[in-house]
């Protein structure tokens, strides 16, 4: 499985997040280091660990 990410760096320093979860920012001093934080969030992220989590959907309309 291969998910996409957005960094920029910043003061040094690699930020970013999963481009499914904008709203969840991380850091890293390197970029495995961030790379893990992001593996880190994902896995939170499926066993609902974040309370906050916004999920999509999609709604029909008939």
């Amino acid at each position: 499985m291969e998910l996409n990410y957005t960094y920029w760096k910043d003061d040094g320093w690699f930020v970013g997040h999963l481009d499914d979860y904008p709203d969840y920012t991380t850091q890293g001093k390197t970029l495995e280091e961030f790379e893990d934080m992001l593996r880190s969030i994902y896995q939170d992220i499926q066993t609902f660990d974040f309370s906050f989590v916004q999920h999509h959907g999609k709604l029909k309309i008939a």
